[in-house]
């Protein structure tokens, strides 16, 4: 097997950030493991629009990051958009929560293994999980991991 292809969504390019926050430990674990190639990371035009919102230097310092790591990049597309809607259509996740569709289904269209979240709101949730789930799967993409940080890193090393 290969290695794990992950999409990082917005709430990881946070976290980095705050080490005050629950989980900061294991999100900067999470970079290190990409810059030693355990990866294949994602990320995508989704999550730069999202983090235009954030404020400075915060943006910038999140933008770098990005920079900084082997991430790869996905653009936007009709595909992804498209998914994300049937998505609000299924009341998965609301209009209002646009780039948290948009994360997932980005994820879904360029077959990642898995999107990894610490947004326990809208993403990292059961019904979240178990609902894309099933309408990927009626739309021809297959199921798409929704994990958190301490479920993909490794933990011999510490």
């Amino acid at each position: 097997m290969g290695k794990l292809r992950i999409y990082l969504e917005s709430t990881l390019f946070n976290r980095y950030f705050e080490p005050e926050r629950d989980n900061y430990g294991d999100t900067r674990q999470l970079f290190n493991e990409i810059q030693q190639g355990k990866f294949e990371a994602y990320t995508s035009q989704y999550v730069i629009d999202e983090l235009a919102n954030a404020q400075e230097p915060k943006r910038q310092d999140m933008l770098n990051l990005m920079a900084q790591y082997p991430i790869l990049f996905f653009e936007k597309s009709e595909a992804a958009d498209a998914l994300a809607q049937l998505y609000a259509d299924h009341k998965i996740i609301s209009e209002k929560h646009i780039y948290d569709r948009l994360h997932i289904s980005c994820a879904a269209v360029n077959n990642m293994d898995a999107i990894v979240s610490l947004n326990f709101t809208h993403i990292n949730r059961l019904s979240t999980k178990e609902k894309t789930e099933l309408v990927n799967r009626l739309n021809g993409y297959r199921a798409i991991q929704i994990v958190s940080p301490m479920e993909v890193i490794s933990y011999e090393d510490k």
